[in-house]
């Protein structure tokens, strides 16, 4: 059993707290077809990427605010599928509301949307891709996360699914558990570790401090 000792817990949300994928998957081959390209490929390059950012990686000739505008909208109106990670709940139970945060590159209103369907707490600190300049994987998702939280982002510790997820939190300065829920174990080997599920994760609160274990 591994173990580590932190004081805040930032989670990605989508293939970390919930399985979004169906949805994404759809809207993005959808739009890739729309715009001539692969749809599988867009649908990969998608995942753990601010959309705005996807759209000038893919279609720099696209007005990227305004597909940003409506890739939102088609995103929460095909969120009705969304799943709980199994696990998700009971961990999330189990931290202070002070010590964890959110910190996903999907923008304010569909990160909402997306924990209140599948029935997940909606955190009092979350950063979205709505509330940063720099998107995953630069350092600033994860910086601003920890600095929600009061916290040197030493302290903290990163739930991750995608690469550019762990370079953002690597970057920051903090070390990082990985799931293969959206990329296979051999995209994640730059991680801290690597967890086979969420469920296998057990914190405990030790003083100021919570102690991790898988």
């Amino acid at each position: 059993m591994s173990s580590l000792l932190v004081q805040g817990i930032l989670f990605d949300l989508d293939g970390v707290l919930i399985d979004s994928t169906a949805g994404v998957t759809r809207v993005w081959r959808d739009w890739g077809i729309r715009q001539g390209l692969d749809p599988a490929a867009t649908a990969h390059a998608a995942h753990g990427r601010r959309a705005i950012d996807t759209v000038r990686l893919l279609a720099p000739q696209l007005d990227a605010e305004a597909e940003l505008r409506d890739l939102e909208r088609r995103e929460i109106a095909e969120s009705h599928d969304v799943l709980v990670i199994p696990g998700a709940a009971r961990l999330l139970d189990s931290l202070p509301p002070h010590r964890w945060a959110i910190v996903t590159s999907g923008t304010r209103d569909l990160a909402t949307h997306r924990l209140r369907t599948a029935g997940l707490p909606v955190p009092e600190r979350m950063i979205t891709g709505t509330d940063i300049e720099q998107g995953k994987p630069h350092p600033e998702p994860f910086r601003r996360g920890a600095a929600l939280l009061g916290l040197a982002p030493a302290a903290c510790v990163a739930v991750e699914d995608a690469p550019n997820g762990i370079a953002s939190a690597l970057a920051a300065g903090m070390p990082v558990l990985a799931l293969p829920t959206t990329y296979s174990a051999g995209e994640l080997t730059q991680a801290t570790a690597l967890l086979l599920c969420l469920a296998e994760l057990q914190a405990t609160i030790v003083g100021d401090f919570i102690r991790l274990n898988w």
